[in-house]
């Protein structure tokens, strides 16, 4: 009695269209679901080299057997879709991929497990899940930019991909002694560096090149871009963000939605050494919310000093 997980695993996920499980879960899942098979997969590893004495070596086959037919099983079946967040998570959908970011921009289904119920979010979510990741991972302080904030006097699409979701600044003598802080002071020298996020729910090969150069357009005056999303799907999605990158300097940060300071920085970003304040100009102009930010940089310049408080950070004891 063969264990035909290739196909097992098609018919699971047809029927859960658009929720999306590990490799673990769907292991998980067929060990539940088909003991006899598993029990002969079992008895015929007796046979071999590796036996698959226990329940835990046995989900474990499974699982790497289910890694290694991943794209055996895409090739057959184009429905079939993977994230690149890790661990890889598998689902199967009829939709485009345009219309899977028509939907993700409304808001974006997360299944944790084959057992619980999906979780929703919306783009608004994942900006403090941002913000504490930047916090936990870097000590730098954040701040939305909110584009209803805006003056728009150049009219409609005037400032279009102008705005970043989110802006952070780095403050650099945070260990320095108190005397080098005081000589840099007088030297004018620098004492942070500016960071700007664009954020999406999902990219994928529909919207990829256009999400990467969105965050070209308004990150092109901090010394730090990157484009921020909850979900990538796809090595292909990955391998474009990777050479376009290597052209533009733009990171990509992939957002850990249930544990956001464990998100990963996929592909760091490269440093602009000089600030564009021709273009951080036009920002202040149009954006009260930009504007505060660049109070905030000013006063920190001025005084040396700022608190998580501040800036909406908070930090538990």
């Amino acid at each position: 009695m063969k264990l035909d997980l290739s196909k097992k695993i098609i018919d699971f996920l047809s029927q859960h269209q658009g929720q999306k499980f590990t490799a673990r879960e769907l292991a998980e899942w067929i060990f539940r679901a088909f003991p006899d098979e598993c029990e002969a997969k079992r008895i015929r590893s007796r046979a071999t080299v590796t036996t698959l004495d226990d329940d835990n070596a046995l989900l474990q086959q499974i699982v790497a057997e289910i890694a290694s037919q991943r794209q055996r099983m895409q090739s057959r079946n184009p429905h079939l879709k993977t994230t690149e967040e890790r661990p890889r998570k598998y689902y199967y959908t009829t939709q485009t991929d345009q219309a899977e970011i028509e939907e993700a921009e409304s808001e974006l289904p997360i299944s944790a497990s084959v057992e619980r119920d999906t979780v929703r979010y919306s783009e608004q979510d994942l900006y403090p899940m941002l913000s504490s990741f930047l916090w936990a991972e870097y000590t730098i302080y954040s701040k939305r930019i909110d584009e209803k904030r805006s003056s728009n006097t150049r009219g409609a699409n005037g400032n279009k991909w102008l705005y970043p979701d989110v802006v952070a600044m780095e403050d650099l003598t945070a260990d320095w002694d108190q005397k080098i802080k005081a000589c840099v002071q007088q030297h004018a020298d620098k004492k942070t560096k500016l960071w700007s996020f664009e954020v999406k729910l999902l990219i994928n090969r529909s919207n990829v090149r256009q999400t990467f150069f969105q965050a070209v357009s308004n990150s092109s005056w901090a010394n730090f871009g990157y484009l921020v999303a909850a979900e990538l799907e796809g090595s292909d999605t990955k391998r474009e963000l990777q050479i376009l990158s290597a052209l533009h300097g733009i990171g990509f940060i992939l957002l850990d939605l249930k544990t956001p300071v464990e998100s990963q920085v996929l592909i760091p970003a490269k440093e602009r050494t000089e600030i564009d304040w021709d273009t951080a100009n036009r920002l202040v102009e149009e954006n009260r919310d930009f504007r505060d930010f660049i109070e905030e940089v000013t006063c920190f310049y001025q005084t040396g000093k700022t608190k998580p408080s501040d800036w909406g950070i908070l930090i538990e004891d």
